[in-house]
């Protein structure tokens, strides 16, 4: 018999919808029926490509005495963090505040007033390696609710009372300037695998927004170390098993400091920022390496993710079912030497195992190998080398497929619609700007609809009930904003407006701090604030950069000071902590340079304004349009004619402007090109 979970939209929560465990989603309905029975929640918080969270269900929440035990003397709490990351982010704090580190499934133990007393994450179902068994800690919080209520009820008020103690002023005095920038830079270089690319050892997770920030920093300064530290960093992660060389797309991490095993599920966000970053270092350098990767990071997010809908689903699983029927990690993805030559025959297969690193003893599970190109494959035979990888890649799709988180993320849709319209600008491929834009108008007309406030989620075109929350208004204030300077369509800057408008008045607390829910949000035991960049860019510095750039298009004060004042915990973090204010040191550099603005009195796609796309000045925002109503879709356009009938553009920054030029190779250099 199926649980409350079948009532909801969230993938993830409908894997338990057949659980034996009578789960609630979050609700105030739950901690009612929890004070009404007089027993503590258990909160357990996942998401749908979680490999352990699988494993955990499989093991407990199917199990039927674990289930009765845990109906009869708990309420069941499930949530999927990738809707409520405000309920995951708060707790979370909590369990690693604790234990000193978290992950998911995350296991949280709550009273009627959600405030959490006791921990963990995974839970076996026997009791091993020093971690008691599932059912023996829920009958240990059992015996402790019934037993020491009073010493449950301090533990629960003094956590929260610690977590009340955290809260973040803005972070600095100030925005970041050079040295603040400079000492990041220092700190990078010093976390830098001169080896194997990337930073810090195993896992290795790809650094999309550190690396943004080094492209942006050498095209402002000329620094060869942060370029050099960006190209090989991204060279080594596309030739690495943590890049799919046969469909495109990046994994989550790599196990291993040398990108050769992944952890094999594929999110929307990693493979946004990562098509975006892979465009922007083409720019930089003109890698034929970094153009094949972003062209198929972004044609694997159009194939592989878009939703009928025109939205972007939001991740791959990591498991599939292997020939023999089991559900396994990776089974996808690997390949064994008898696998090639069954596809490819004994001589393309040779060439294809010594091309892609496949050994007969395999680099990861029973013999199976992860494809990479250990070898850039420069000096191999091209037309050969695309023969093979298109018999591979069409004999895989043979195979099971992993299963698909087809939920609608407001924010990473955002991040995915200025990849595809930079990388479509870029590369002449305007099927991807119309995949930007059809995504962009799913967010304005599903997640945006008749209430004017931003909807988190939604699947199969119809809204989940969750509130955006900081992240998302400025996710899709960005995508809005590219796909803006791409298309010359003004309507755009509009919404993205509109939206950074609801960031000034419900995110923004005072001396500039943001918070990740908004002041008419659900109140929970404390009030969600991380400025960190971890997987993706923290909901403060997402909107510090979007209120910049619309600044900059708009010359509104407003917003630009609101940007300068979210950016003093850049200023407060570079320096200790540069690999996670990567976004934010990104910012800083556009903020550094003006950001410069680039108005394009000419014809969208010519010449002059793909020249502005490609200019390499740190966070330039780009206008273009002609015609007598140019000006009221862009208010850089007003009072800027062409001059002597050509296309003409006109460069501005700190309140000054340069002599408008008509010549593309001028107003390249004066971009940084």
């Amino acid at each position: 018999m199926a649980n409350r979970l079948a009532q909801t939209t969230s993938p993830y929560l409908l894997q338990h919808a057949d659980n034996p465990v009578d789960w609630w989603p979050w609700s105030p309905e739950a901690f009612e029926e929890a004070r009404r029975r007089n027993v503590p929640v258990l909160l357990s918080v996942g998401y749908a490509s979680c490999h352990w969270c699988h494993v955990m269900a499989h093991e407990s929440f199917e199990d039927d005495t674990v289930a009765a035990y845990l109906n009869e003397h708990f309420v069941p709490v499930k949530v999927d963090r990738e809707e409520r990351p405000d309920v995951d982010a708060v707790y979370m704090e909590a369990v690693q505040a604790a234990t000193g580190q978290g992950g998911w499934p995350m296991t949280v133990f709550l009273t009627a007033d959600a405030e959490p007393f006791y921990f963990g994450t995974y839970f076996p179902p026997e009791p091993r390696h020093g971690s008691p068994s599932f059912l023996q800690v829920l009958e240990g919080v059992g015996a402790a609710w019934t037993d020491r209520r009073e010493e449950v009820a301090e533990v629960a008020a003094r956590i929260v009372r610690d977590l009340a103690g955290r809260s973040l002023a803005h972070g600095g005095e100030g925005v970041p300037a050079e040295p603040e920038t400079a000492q990041a830079l220092l700190g990078l270089t010093r976390e830098y695998d001169e080896k194997y690319g990337g930073f810090g050892g195993a896992p290795k997770f790809p650094p999309s927004m550190a690396v943004e920030f080094l492209l942006r920093h050498h095209a402002r300064t000329g620094a060869e170390g942060a370029l050099q530290m960006a190209a090989d960093t991204c060279g080594a992660m596309a030739r690495g098993g943590i890049y799919d060389q046969l469909g495109g797309g990046f994994a989550r991490y790599s196990v291993d400091r040398e990108w050769v095993v992944p952890h094999f599920e594929k999110m929307l966000y990693d493979n946004a920022l990562l098509c975006r970053v892979y465009a922007h270092l083409w720019r930089a350098t003109g890698s034929d390496l970094a153009r094949r990767v972003a062209l198929e990071t972004a044609d694997f997010m159009v194939r592989e993710l878009r939703t009928a809908e025109g939205g972007f689903a939001s991740a791959l699983d990591a498991d599939s079912e292997d020939a023999g029927g089991r559900h396994v990690e990776g089974a996808f993805y690997v390949w064994t030497p008898a696998q090639l030559r069954e596809v490819l025959g004994e001589e393309d297969a040779a060439f294809a195992a010594a091309l892609f690193g496949v050994t007969e003893e395999g680099t990861f599970e029973e013999g199976a190998s992860v494809l990479r190109l250990p070898e850039s494959g420069d000096g191999a035979d091209a037309a050969r080398v695309e023969g093979v990888r298109a018999r591979l890649l069409a004999a895989r799709e043979e195979r099971a497929r992993p299963g698909r988180d087809d939920k609608v993320v407001a924010a990473w849709n955002g991040l995915a619609i200025a990849a595809l319209a930079e990388t479509g600008a870029y590369f002449g491929r305007p099927d991807l700007i119309e995949r930007a834009t059809e995504a962009a108008d799913l967010l304005v007309r599903v997640h945006l609809g008749d209430v004017a406030r931003l909807s988190r989620t939604s699947r199969d075109g119809r809204t989940g009930t969750n509130a955006g929350v900081l992240e998302d208004y400025g996710d899709v204030a960005e995508g809005f904003l590219a796909l803006a300077a791409v298309t010359g369509e003004g309507v755009w800057l509009e919404f993205a407006g509109f939206l950074l408008d609801i960031v000034l008045e419900q995110f923004t607390g005072e001396g500039g701090q943001l918070y990740d829910t908004a002041h008419d949000a659900e109140q929970l035991i404390r009030r969600p604030q991380d400025p960190t960049d971890s997987a993706t860019p923290a909901g403060w510095t997402a909107a510090a950069g979007a209120l910049l750039s619309y600044a900059a298009h708009t010359g509104s004060e407003a917003h630009r000071t609101a940007a300068e004042g979210a950016l003093g915990v850049v200023k407060a973090l570079a320096p200790r902590a540069p690999r996670f204010i990567g976004w934010g040191l990104a910012v800083a550099e556009a903020l550094l340079d003006g950001p410069r603005e680039v108005a394009v009195a000419g014809p969208v796609g010519g010449e002059l304004h793909r020249t502005a796309l490609l200019g390499r000045a740190p966070g330039a925002v780009v206008a273009a349009g002609e015609g007598p109503d140019a000006g009221a879709e862009f208010p850089l356009l007003v009072d800027r004619p062409q001059v002597g009938g050509e296309p003409t553009a006109y460069v501005c920054r700190h309140f000054v402007c340069d002599a408008p030029t008509t010549d593309a190779a001028e107003l390249e250099r004066r971009l940084g090109g």
